[in-house]
């Protein structure tokens, strides 16, 4: 694969070992780093993030070949796999680095991002108001290494059993 023809995809949908775990089982999908972005430091780390302090939203950075699967095929996992009608939570996990927000990294993914939103609303496939943000990626800085690959590394951990797992069931089998 000429990795030059990779795009990339930042989405923040929570806690970003899920988000990681979904779409590594995504066709298409070719990696899936667990990082930070949106906030107002230069730098950040698990445990500023965490603070709820700086900005950030705990995000993934997806790389995906677009012919095998397109930005809007991407949107479509993205909101099929977490609530994008919860300010600042998902789950158990509340506070503005659990938000809802992609993060374009052109105008086109802006755009498609827009009217894909759009079109959502106009279905009314969600009965709350879609809270997810559209912002620019300004910058993206990764996790530390024990948060890479955290599903397939720590499957018998609680949280993983708990919540990672159904996660990846419903996505499985929808």
């Amino acid at each position: 694969m000429d990795q030059n023809k990779l795009e990339s995809a930042v989405f923040g949908a929570g806690c970003f070992w899920c988000v990681e775990a979904i779409f590594l089982k995504v066709q298409g999908v070719k990696s899936v780093v667990s990082g930070y972005s949106g906030g107002s430091l230069e730098d950040a780390n698990y445990k500023a993030v965490c603070s709820g302090s700086t900005g950030h939203a705990e995000v993934c950075k997806v790389s995906f070949d677009p012919k095998e699967n397109s930005f809007q095929d991407l949107l479509r996992v993205f909101f099929e796999t977490h609530d994008p009608t919860t300010l600042n939570r998902q789950g158990a996990d509340i506070g503005t680095q659990y938000r809802s927000a992609i993060f374009y990294v052109n105008e086109e993914q802006k755009k498609i991002s827009e009217k894909f939103i759009e079109s959502l609303k106009e279905r009314k496939v969600f009965s709350n108001p879609i809270v997810t943000t559209i912002e620019p990626l300004n910058d993206f800085y990764k996790a530390e290494d024990y948060h890479q690959n955290y599903y397939e590394l720590n499957k018998n951990q609680p949280y993983c059993q708990i919540v990672i797992k159904k996660k990846i069931n419903h996505f499985l089998n929808s």
